[in-house]
């Protein structure tokens, strides 16, 4: 488990956070674009879990890291396992909440559509979660936290932005909590392939010891 802070572009993560209990830094990474050979980073991610992940993934004990990172099932694992989970998103470069909200909207709505799960309560849902977004202003080192507790299927998203007040939501929703999860943290169709990477290798170290 990290002891010290990470630094991901620039963007510091403590090597824990405390909410309940303290949960772990197990994963970090970016999400970007490359465009004309350039790399356009928006976002850098860290993923907090409570330590005992570990005792609930044990049937991957032994594996290395890249085989995990291609491992939907250990993914699927991780996500559906009883324990806390922290996702802090910080940006890096600005865009306007509207556009991280179509992002956000459309990652979730074609996962519910795949697993034939998207009815009128999961675009309401998702609405309001876009909503919430919709009048914010993404500048440089803002925070979207998701935070998703261990025993039950609700999340609740903040926003915290220099010089205001947290502004956030819950979503109750079980199958867009969900797909929220799996957004950040589904494996091979995660959206950020280096965080998934980061997981599976701190992970793959603390199934060995």
């Amino acid at each position: 488990m990290a002891t010290e802070v990470v630094v991901v572009d620039d963007i510091s993560f403590p090597p824990q956070i405390n909410t309940t209990k303290p949960l772990s830094l197990l994963g970090h990474g970016i999400t970007d674009i490359e465009i004309h050979f350039l790399q356009i980073k928006f976002t850098a991610i860290g993923v907090y879990l409570e330590p005992e992940i570990v005792s609930h993934l044990q049937q991957w004990k032994g594996k290395p890291g890249n085989v995990l990172a291609e491992d939907d099932d250990f993914f699927e694992a991780l996500i559906n396992a009883p324990v806390e989970k922290i996702i802090r998103v910080v940006v890096i470069k600005e865009i306007k909440g509207s556009q991280y909200g179509v992002q956000l909207e459309s990652a979730v709505r074609d996962r519910l559509a795949a697993d034939d799960k998207y009815e009128e309560e999961e675009e309401e849902a998702l609405e309001k979660v876009v909503e919430f977004f919709q009048s914010k202003y993404f500048k440089k080192n803002c925070v979207i936290a998701y935070h998703f507790p261990a025993k039950s299927a609700t999340a609740e998203i903040a926003f915290s932005t220099e010089g205001k007040e947290d502004s956030k939501i819950k979503v109750e929703n079980a199958n867009v909590v969900e797909m929220l999860k799996k957004w950040y943290l589904g494996g091979s169709r995660g959206v950020s392939p280096t965080t998934i990477s980061s997981i599976a290798n701190t992970l793959s170290a603390e199934l060995s010891k």
